[in-house]
C-alpha cells in the first residue's frame, strides 16, 4: 500500500514539475472538449455538418450515378478542359495555393476509404485519348467512397454522414498530429523541439510509428517509407510542394523553441514544447485567417467579435468539395525553384533539363538518392520559387496534371482529379448548385444563357449533359463555371468564420487565458513572410512582404507564366498487377497441399513395409525355435526359380530309392525328383560366371536349377551325384553351356504351370464339349507349347495338387493307381480323360463302380472290411485325420449293420452300390473336383472352390439345397422338398456353392436325447399368405425393411446432417447477408460462404465426434431407454462417418481459403484494411501482402497448413489397410488428435475474420470426453494378474486373468488390454469369451499382427521360463456392442467366422447358465453357425460347445458347424465322407469330425436357404435377430441374405455385424 502511494505521488510530482511554467489550459491534440457544451465538436472522427439536406439517389446513402447525372469523365472534360498558362487575376502566388492545401490538411481528413469498401467507379468513354486510346470502352477507373459515421445511412431521417479523421480546428494538427501519441512520436523530447533528421532541418523519415500515408509514386512506381517524412498531417507528403509547406512549419516550431530555450534556459522540455506549440498555433491561425484567406477570396474577413459557444464550427461537406476544387483551378502545371538571390534553377529529368518541377511527376515523390543537405536546399528553393510564381487563374480550367495525371487509386497509377471530386461530391450527397446558392443568399440559376457568358461553348456542353435542366446542375460544376466564384467564396468564408468564432482556443479570445492583448497584437503582426525568413536561408529582402501575392516591384519576378509545353512530359498511366510473379508459387503451394495425402501415403507405405519386414523377422524368429536340423548328408545350394523370382536356399538329399529330395531350411520336403523311370540322368553345367550353376533335367516335371556359392561346391555335388547315379545303375550325361543359355533352356515351375493349364483347359473342353474358342485354340499357341501340352503327363505330386490333396495321401494313391493304366508312374492326357469322363458324365452306378475298383486292392472283385476301412480313412485324411482307427471301425460296422451286411466280411459291387442306395442323387452329381487354378480359364466349368459348379450340373442344384423345415402335422402338409425360386437359386450360387443336405439340417428329435421342451405349436390359422412380387414391389419392400432395420441410424444421421447443414447455412447466410459491414462478402462471396460455413461444420463435427469415443458413457447409455432411439452400437461407424464428413468439410474449408487468399492477394490495402482492421492499416501503399504471407506468416495460415498435415497423417494411417498392417502407427498418429484440437483452437483464436466460436461447440463434448477418459485412465493404472496362459492351435493365445472388483459386464461385450512387458502402452480391443457368472475373465487372442504375435511369444513356455512369472495386463472396459442384444429377440442367429466366434462363446455359456437357473429369458431359440476352415482350427470353441450341449437341457441352442476346408458333397472326395457322417450321427448322435452332437456340414453356409427355412419353422416370430462376427466377406454374405429375404412380406431379419 505504501509503495503504491509513493509511486502515485512521484508521478504527480514529475508531471507537475514538467509543466511548472504552464499556467493555461493546454489544448488537447484530438480536438475534444474545445466546446464545453458539445464536447465532440471538431474532434477527431466528428461528423461533417450538412448545411443542406443530403442529395442521395434513395435519400439515404446511394450516390447519384448515370443516367441521373452525367458521366464524371465527360463532365470533367466539358467543365475543366482548357489551356494552362493563364495567370491569376489577383496575382495570387503558387505559395498561397499550396498553403491552402496545407490549411485543408490541417482541418480536413476525409481521404480515408470507408468500410465496407464501396465503389463509385468512373467509366471512361470509349476512345478517351488519355485513359482509353485504343477505344476498347472497357476502362474503368476505381473510385472508393470515404468513411462515414456508424449508424447513419439507415433511413431518410438519418442519411449517411461522413466523418473527419483529423481535428476540425485550426489547432496545429498538421504540425503536431491529431492525437497525443502522434505528437509524442514527432517530438524529440529535448529542448521542446520536434524530432529531426541528420541535418536538423528536415523531419525524420517515417519508420512506421506515425501513420503517414505512403502512396506509390505514379511516375516511378516507387513505394515504401523512403522520402516520406513524419509530419503532423498523414497526407503532408502528397507532393513536394505541400511537403515543403509542412517542413516550413516544422522548422518554425523548432526555431521558436530554440529562441525560447535561449530566453528561458531553466524551462523543461515540456514547458518549451507547450509554449512553442501555443505560439505557433496562434501564428498559424493569424496567418490563415487574416493573411491567406483574404488574399484567396479577394475580400476582407469579418471582424472577430469573441467566442460563440453555441455556434457549430463543424466542417460542411459543401466546404470539403468547394475548397479543394477552388484551389485545384489555381494549381500550375509546374513549380519554379529559385535561390535566395533570385536565381531560378533548371530541373534535371531523364528527358532533359526544364525550367520547373513538373507537378504530375511530383506526387508522393521518393527522392531516395538525394542527400539530406540537398533536400534541405530544395525545400528552401521550392518555397522561394512558389512565392515568386503566379498561380493559375481563378476559373474553371484545371491543368492536365490534375485532370489527366492525378495520382491514381488502387492499381491505376493515374486518374482524373476533377472527375474524382465530382464523384466525391456525389458520395458526399452534395446539394445542387441552385440549392447551395439559395442557402447562401445568392440568386439561383434560371437560364443557361445567363450562366457564365464567357464560357458559352462549355455551358452548352454542360447543359446538354444535364438535359438542359438547370435544377439538376450539381454544386461542383456549377461553382467552377461561375464568373466570379461567388458561391465557392461564400462557402469558404462561412466555414472559416465559423471555425474562428466557435473555437474556444482562438488566439484572439482573451477569456481563455492564452495570450494577453499585447501578445495578440504581436501575433497579428507576424506574417508568413516572417515565417519563411526564419526557416529558410533567404533574407527579408529576397521575399515580397506579402508572400501570397506578387505585385509589380516585388523582388524576383517569375521568368514566365508556366504552361505544360515548357515542362517535362507526364509519365503515362500504368496498371499494377498485384499477383505478378506469384502465379507459379501459388500453384506450387496448391499442388503441395493436394499432394499431402500422397506424401502421407508414401510415408505410410514405407512404415507398412518396415512393419511387414519386422513381422516377418518375428515370424522367422518364432519359426527358428521349432526348426529341425537338416541331416548332415544334405548339400546346400540356392534354387533358381525363374528370371523374375528370387532364389531360395535349399538342401539336396540323395535318397536310396532313386529319389532326389529338395528340402527347405526346416527340413520340410519341397519337392521330390524321381529318377526311377529314367535311363539317363542329364546334367548341364555353366561354363562362365564362376562355373556355379547346374541344371538337372526332369523330363516329365519342371527342371531343377541349382546355384552354388563356389565352383568347388558344385564339383563336390557333381562327384556325389555321379557316385549316386552309378550305384543306382543309371547313366550320367553331362554337358556345358553358358549360364544365360542354361537358364533359357531350363523348364521353370511357372512354365510347367502354363503347360498344365493348357492341358486341363483342353481336357475339360473335350469332356464338356466346350467351344474351342472358349477353351483356347491350339493354333493360337506356339507349336512347342501345343506339343508339350498334348504329350504332357502328370506326376503324382501334380495330380495331388490338381485335386487339392497331399501327394502321399491314400486317396491320391488309389485314384492315381486306377488312372495310371500303363503303370509308368505318370498320368497321360488320355488316361486322365478316361477317368474324368466317368465322373463328369457317368451314371451313379458307373461312379460307384469306379470307387469300388479304386479300393479293391487285390482286384478279386470283393471289397473287404479292411479295404472299406482303408477307403474311409482315405476320405478322412482330408479332414486332417480327425478320427481315430477305432472310430473309423465303428462307422464301418454301423454302415454294414444298417445295410444288413453285419454278417459279411466282404462286399460285392452290387452290395456296395446297395449300401449307397439312399444317396443316389449325391452320386449322380458326384464329380472329380479339380482345383480352381486349372479351370479358372474355362468359360463354362467354374472352379469348385471359387463358388460355382459346371453348367451341366446346375439344373439339378435345387434338388440338393436343403433347409430347416417345419415338421408336418395333421391337416397341414408342407412340402419337404420345395422348389426354390430362381432368384434364391441364383443368390445361393453367387453367395456360395456349398449346400447341405435336407436330412442334415432338419430339426428332429435325436435318439437318446431328452424330449425338446421347445416344441413347435400347431396352428389352426392358415399359413401367412405368400405371393410373388414384381421388381418394384420388391424394391419398395426392401426399402421398408431397410428403414425398419436402420431407422435409428437413419434418424441420427439425418438429424446430425440437418444440424450440420443448418450450421453451414446459418454461417453462410450470416456472412453473405447479415454480417457486420466489413465488405468481406462483397469481396469474396463464394470463398467466404464456403470457408465460414465449412468452418462452422468442422467446429461442430470435430467437437461432437468426441462423444462417439466415450466408450464408458456409451456402455452405460445403451442400457437405458435411449438405446431405443440412438444406435450406440454404431458409434465407431458413426465416428468414421463423421470423420469422413469432417474431412470433406476440411477440404472445402481449405478450398474456400485458397480462393480467399487469391482474392486477398489482388485486393488493395484500402479494402484489406476494412476486412482485417486489426491486421492491416491503410497507409495508401495499396500493395497487398503476397500469397505466402497468408499461408506461412499468419497464425491461421500456419496452423491451417499444420492441421492439413495432421489430418492427412491421421486419416491415412486410420484406413483399414494401414490399421491392420501397423496398428501402432494408427495408435500413435491417432493420438495427434490432442495437437489437432490445440491447433484448431489457435487457428480460430486469431479472429482474422470472426471472433472465436469453436469453444461454443467444443466445451460440452470436451468435458464429457475428458471425464470418460479419466475414468478409463483410472482403470488402466490397475495391474491385472494373469491366472493362466495357454497357446492353442491356429495361433490362438488363451489368457485367463483376475476379474477386478466391481467389474460387471454382459455377454458379448469387449475390453481393451495392454501389456507393459511388451514395451508399449498401446491398447487393443478383444471380446471376452468368459460368461458374466464366471469368477475369472478369459480372452482368446489370435496372433495375426505384430502385437498379438509378440504377446503369444511373451506367454510361450520358453519366455515364461525366462521371466519366471506370468506378465500382468492393464484392462480397460467393459464396453458394449451389438452382440449383447441377442437376448432381445425370440429367435436369434449367431454367425461366427474364424476368431470372430469369441463373442458367441460368452453368449452361449451365458444363455445355458441362465436357462439352467430358470432365469426369465425373452430368447427362446438360438441358432449358432460356426464357420471354420477346419474343426481343429479353434478346438477350444469345440470344448465350449461341448459344455453347452451338456448343460443345454431345454434344447435352446442349435449348433451348425461348417467346415470350409472340405469340398462340396458332390465332389468325389467327400461323397463317401458325407455318407459316413450321416451314419455316424444316426448311430452315435454326434459328428464324425467334431465329436459334437451339433450338425457338421461341408463348405460354406447357404444363408439364404437357411434363413428361409427359419421363416417356416418359426412363422409366429415377426423379427429374428442375426448377429455375425468374422471376416468382411462372411458378414457381407449374411447381410446380402438378410436383405434378400427382407424383400418379402415375411419374417424380418435384423442384422448386427462386426468385422475384424
Amino acid at each position: 500500500m505504501m509503495l503504491s502511494l509513493t509511486v502515485v505521488l512521484l508521478v504527480i510530482w514529475t508531471f507537475a514539475g514538467a509543466q511548472e511554467s504552464i499556467s493555461w489550459e493546454v489544448q488537447r491534440y484530438d480536438g475534444w472538449y474545445n466546446n464545453l457544451l458539445h464536447h465532440s465538436r471538431g474532434s477527431v472522427g466528428a461528423r461533417l455538418l450538412r448545411l443542406l439536406p443530403a442529395n442521395y439517389a434513395d435519400g439515404v446513402y446511394q450516390a447519384l450515378q448515370e443516367p441521373r447525372v452525367p458521366n464524371a469523365r465527360q463532365l470533367s472534360n466539358a467543365v475543366a478542359r482548357g489551356p494552362s498558362g493563364l495567370p491569376s487575376r489577383r496575382n495570387t502566388t503558387v505559395l498561397a495555393v499550396f498553403f491552402g492545401f496545407h490549411v485543408l490538411s490541417e482541418i480536413l481528413g476525409t481521404e480515408k476509404p470507408g468500410c465496407p469498401a464501396e465503389f463509385l467507379n468512373i467509366h471512361i468513354p470509349s476512345g478517351d485519348p488519355v485513359f482509353d486510346p485504343a477505344g476498347t470502352g472497357d476502362v474503368v477507373l476505381p473510385f472508393q467512397r470515404i468513411q462515414w459515421a456508424t449508424g447513419t445511412g439507415q433511413s431518410p431521417n438519418s442519411p449517411r454522414e461522413q466523418t473527419n479523421e483529423v481535428t476540425g480546428w485550426l489547432d496545429g494538427s498538421s504540425i503536431y498530429g491529431s492525437s497525443h501519441s502522434w505528437s509524442d512520436a514527432l517530438r524529440s523530447f529535448s529542448r521542446g523541439q520536434l524530432a529531426s533528421g541528420p541535418s536538423g532541418r528536415l523531419p525524420r523519415e517515417t519508420d512506421g510509428r506515425v501513420p503517414m500515408w505512403k502512396a506509390l509514386d505514379p511516375s516511378t512506381g516507387q513505394g515504401g517509407p523512403q522520402g516520406i517524412y513524419d509530419l503532423g498531417s498523414a497526407w503532408g507528403n502528397e507532393n513536394r510542394f505541400l511537403q515543403a509547406e509542412s517542413i516550413a512549419w516544422f522548422r518554425y516550431h523548432n526555431h521558436q523553441a530554440m529562441v525560447l530555450a535561449q530566453e528561458h534556459p531553466t524551462w523543461s522540455d515540456e514547458d518549451l514544447f507547450q509554449y512553442t506549440r501555443k505560439n505557433v498555433i496562434a501564428t498559424f491561425q493569424s496567418i490563415v485567417m487574416y493573411e491567406w484567406l483574404p488574399t484567396l477570396l479577394g475580400r476582407p474577413v469579418p471582424e472577430y467579435k469573441g467566442y460563440q459557444q453555441h455556434l457549430d464550427p463543424s466542417l460542411s461537406p459543401e466546404f470539403v468539395a468547394a475548397a479543394r476544387q477552388f484551389l485545384a483551378t489555381m494549381m500550375p502545371p509546374g513549380v519554379y525553384m529559385r535561390a535566395p538571390m533570385c536565381q531560378f534553377q533548371n530541373v534535371s529529368s531523364p528527358s532533359g533539363s526544364f525550367p520547373a518541377v513538373r507537378l504530375c511527376n511530383s506526387y508522393w515523390s521518393r527522392e531516395s538518392t538525394r542527400q539530406q543537405q540537398a533536400e534541405d536546399v530544395d525545400v528552401d528553393n521550392l518555397l522561394l520559387g512558389m512565392s515568386s510564381q503566379i498561380a493559375e487563374r481563378e476559373d474553371n480550367i484545371v491543368v492536365e496534371d490534375l485532370q489527366d495525371y492525378w495520382y491514381g487509386p488502387l492499381k491505376y497509377s493515374r486518374t482524373d482529379y476533377v472527375a474524382s471530386w465530382l464523384q466525391r461530391g456525389r458520395d458526399l450527397g452534395l446539394p445542387t448548385y441552385n440549392q447551395a446558392r439559395e442557402r447562401f443568399g445568392l440568386e439561383p440559376l434560371q437560364n443557361w444563357s445567363d450562366f457564365a457568358p464567357h464560357l458559352e461553348q462549355q455551358v452548352l456542353e454542360v447543359a446538354a449533359l444535364y438535359a438542359n435542366n438547370t435544377a439538376g446542375l450539381e454544386l461542383l460544376p456549377g461553382g467552377m463555371m461561375e464568373v466570379n466564384g461567388s458561391l465557392f467564396s461564400a462557402i469558404i468564408l462561412d466555414q472559416f468564420v465559423r471555425l474562428r468564432d466557435g473555437d474556444r482556443f482562438w488566439f484572439e479570445n482573451t477569456r481563455n487565458g492564452l495570450f494577453t492583448v499585447e501578445e495578440v497584437r504581436k501575433i497579428r503582426s507576424t506574417t508568413f513572410h516572417d515565417v519563411l525568413v526564419a526557416v529558410t536561408h533567404a533574407n527579408s529582402t529576397d521575399l515580397q512582404p506579402h508572400v501570397f501575392t506578387w505585385r509589380e516591384g516585388d523582388p524576383c519576378p517569375q521568368p514566365q507564366q508556366l504552361t505544360a509545353q515548357h515542362l517535362a512530359n507526364c509519365t503515362p498511366m500504368t496498371m499494377l498487377d498485384y499477383f505478378e510473379g506469384s502465379g507459379a508459387g501459388f500453384g506450387i503451394i496448391i499442388i503441395v497441399l493436394c499432394c499431402l495425402p500422397l506424401v502421407t501415403l508414401f510415408v505410410a507405405w514405407i512404415v507398412a513395409i518396415l512393419r511387414k519386414r519386422d513381422f516377418k523377422k518375428l515370424q522367422k524368429k518364432q519359426g527358428s525355435s521349432v526348426r529341425r536340423e537338416v541331416t548332415g548328408e544334405a548339400i546346400h545350394a540356392m534354387e533358381w526359380h525363374g528370371p523374375k523370382t528370387d532364389s531360395s536356399p535349399v538342401y539336396i538329399q540323395l535318397q536310396a530309392d532313386k529319389v532326389l529330395k529338395v528340402l527347405d531350411g526346416r527340413g520340410s520336403v519341397l519337392r521330390s525328383v524321381s529318377l526311377k523311370a529314367l535311363q539317363r540322368v542329364e546334367v548341364i553345367l555353366s561354363s562362365n560366371k564362376g562355373n556355379k550353376a547346374l541344371l538337372l533335367k526332369s523330363p516329365k516335371e519342371y527342371d531343377l536349377v541349382l546355384l552354388f556359392s563356389e565352383h568347388t561346391e558344385r564339383s563336390n555335388f557333381i562327384g556325389k551325384l555321379r557316385g549316386y547315379v552309378e550305384r543306382s545303375g543309371l547313366h550320367l550325361h553331362m554337358s556345358e553351356m553358358k549360364e544365360q543359355s542354361l537358364m533359357k533352356r531350363a523348364v521353370t515351375q511357372e512354365q510347367r504351370k502354363q503347360i498344365l493349364e493348357t492341358f486341363f483347359r483342353h481336357l475339360f473342353a473335350q469332356v464338356l464339349e466346350i467351344d474351342k474358342s472358349n477353351a483356347g485354340e491350339l493354333n493360337f499357341e506356339s507349336s512347342q507349347t501345343a506339343k508339350d501340352s498334348l504329350t504332357c503327363e502328370l506326376s503324382r505330386a501334380e495330380f495331388a495338387e490338381a485335386l487339392g490333396l497331399k501327394a502321399h495321401s491314400m486317396f491320391v494313391d488309389s485314384m492315381f493307381s486306377l488312372a495310371d493304366k500303363d503303370g509308368n508312374g505318370y498320368i497321360s492326357f488320355r488316361e486322365f480323360l478316361d477317368i474324368l469322363v466317368v465322373f463328369m458324365k457317368g451314371s451313379p452306378e458307373e461312379k460307384s463302380k469306379v470307387m469300388f475298383r479304386m479300393y479293391d486292392i487285390d482286384e478279386n472283385g470283393f471289397l473287404s472290411k479292411e479295404e472299406f476301412l482303408r477307403m474311409l480313412r482315405s476320405f478322412i485324411e482330408i479332414s486332417n485325420n480327425c478320427l481315430s482307427r477305432d472310430q473309423a471301425e465303428q462307422v464301418t460296422e454301423s454302415m454294414f449293420q444298417a445295410s444288413g451286411f453285419q454278417d459279411r466280411n466282404e462286399l460285392t459291387w452290387e452290395d456296395f452300390h446297395y449300401m449307397l442306395r439312399d444317396h443316389d442323387s449325391e452320386l449322380r452329381l458326384t464329380q472329380l473336383c479339380i482345383k480352381g487354378q486349372w479351370t479358372g480359364a474355362l468359360a463354362h466349368p467354374r472352379p469348385c472352390r471359387a463358388g460355382g459348379v459346371p453348367e451341366v450340373l446346375k439344373q439339378n442344384l435345387h434338388n440338393r439345397v436343403s433347409f430347416i423345415k417345419k415338421k408336418e402335422s395333421k391337416g397341414h402338409s408342407f412340402p419337404s422338398n420345395r422348389t426354390i425360386s430362381e432368384e434364391e437359386k441364383d443368390s445361393a450360387l453367387d453367395t456360395m456353392s456349398h449346400y447341405v443336405e435336407q436330412e442334415g439340417q432338419e430339426l428332429r428329435k435325436r435318439p437318446g436325447r431328452k424330449v425338446n421342451q421347445y416344441q413347435l405349436h400347431l396352428y389352426t390359422k392358415a399359413q401367412r399368405k405368400k405371393y410373388e412380387q414384381n421388381k418394384v414391389q420388391q424394391k419398395i419392400q426392401e426399402f421398408k425393411r431397410f428403414v425398419e432395420n436402420y431407422r435409428r441410424h437413419i434418424v441420427c444421421v439425418v438429424l446430425f446432417s440437418a444440424i450440420t447443414a443448418g450450421v453451414f447455412v446459418e454461417r453462410a447466410y450470416y456472412y453473405a447477408f447479415a454480417s457486420p459491414s466489413t465488405g468481406i462478402a462483397q469481396t469474396t462471396f463464394v470463398g467466404i460462404i464456403i470457408s465460414r460455413g465449412s468452418a462452422a461444420c468442422i467446429s461442430f463435427m470435430y467437437s461432437y465426434i468426441l462423444l462417439t469415443m466415450c466408450r464408458n458413457l456409451i456402455t452405460v447409455l445403451r442400457e437405458t431407454f435411449l438405446n431405443h432411439y440412438i444406435p450406440f452400437d454404431a458409434a465407431v461407424d458413426f465416428h468414421r462417418w463423421i470423420a469422413m464428413a469432417a474431412l470433406i468439410f476440411s477440404v472445402l474449408h481449405t478450398a474456400g481459403h485458397i480462393v480467399n487468399v487469391y482474392i486477398f492477394s489482388v485486393m488493395p490495402l484500402s479494402v484489406l484494411s476494412c476486412l482485417f482492421s486489426s491486421v492491416f492499416m491503410d497507409d495508401g501503399s495499396q500493395l497487398p501482402q503476397k500469397y505466402y504471407w497468408w499461408f506461412f506468416q499468419t497464425i491461421p495460415g500456419m496452423t491451417g497448413v499444420l492441421l492439413l498435415v495432421i489430418l492427412a497423417v491421421m486419416y491415412v494411417f486410420a484406413t483399414h489397410h494401414f490399421r491392420r498392417v501397423s496398428f501402432q502407427g494408427f495408435w500413435i498418429t491417432h493420438h495427434l488428435y490432442v495437437l489437432l484440437y490445440v491447433l484448431v483452437i489457435i487457428h480460430g483464436s486469431y479472429a482474422l475474420i470472426q471472433q472465436p466460436r469453436f469453444h461454443v461447440y467444443f466445451i460440452i463434448p470436451a468435458l464429457i470426453y475428458s471425464a470418460d477418459k479419466l475414468l478409463s485412465l483410472s482403470r488402466k493404472k490397475v495391474e491385472i494378474g494373469v491366472v493362466k496362459a495357454e497357446l492353442l492351435p491356429s495361433g490362438v493365445t488363451h489368457l485367463r486373468f483376475q476379474r477386478p472388483q466391481d467389474f460387471d459386464y454382459k455377454s458379448g461385450q469387449w475390453v481393451r488390454i495392454a501389456c507393459v512387458a511388451l514395451g508399449t502402452t498401446e491398447y487393443h480391443p478383444f471380446t471376452l469369451t468368459s460368461a458374466p457368472h464366471e469368477e475369472t475373465l478369459t480372452l482368446h487372442i489370435r496372433a495375426v499382427g505384430p502385437w498379438t504375435t509378440r504377446l503369444r511369444e511373451l506367454y510361450s513356455p520358453e519366455s515364461l521360463a525366462l521371466i519366471g512369472k506370468l506378465p500382468k495386463l492393464y484392462l480397460d472396459g467393459p464396453f458394449g456392442e451389438g452382440h449383447q442384444e441377442w437376448n432381445k429377440f425370440e429367435v436369434s442367429v449367431l454367425v461366427g467366422g474364424g476368431i470372430g466366434v469369441t463373442p458367441f462363446a460368452s453368449i452361449l455359456k451365458d444363455l445355458v447358465f441362465k436357462s439352467s437357473i430358470s432365469s426369465k429369458l425373452l430368447c427362446k431359440k438360438i441358432y449358432f453357425i460356426w464357420v471354420t476352415r477346419t474343426q481343429r482350427q479353434f478346438e477350444w470353441l469345440a470344448d465350449i460347445i461341448r459344455e453347452v450341449e451338456e448343460a443345454d437341457r431345454n434344447d435352446l441352442v442349435s449348433v451348425h458347424i461348417y467346415i470350409t476346408q472340405l469340398a462340396e458333397k458332390f465332389d468325389l472326395r467327400t461323397t463317401m465322407l458325407y455318407i459316413c457322417e450321416r451314419h455316424f450321427q444316426k448311430v452315435l448322435n454326434k459328428s464324425l469330425f467334431t465329436g459334437l452332437r451339433s450338425i457338421t456340414h461341408f463348405g460354406r453356409p447357404p444363408f439364404v436357404p437357411f434363413f428361409n427355412s427359419l421363416q417356416e419353422v418359426h412363422p409366429e416370430v415377426q423379427k429374428i435377430g442375426v448377429f455375425s462376427c468374422g471376416p468382411p466377406g462372411m458378414t457381407k454374405s449374411v447381410e446380402k441374405a438378410c436383405r434378400q429375404l427382407n424383400k418379402k412380406d415375411q419374417t424380418f431379419f435384423a442384422h448386427h455385424y462386426e468385422n475384424f
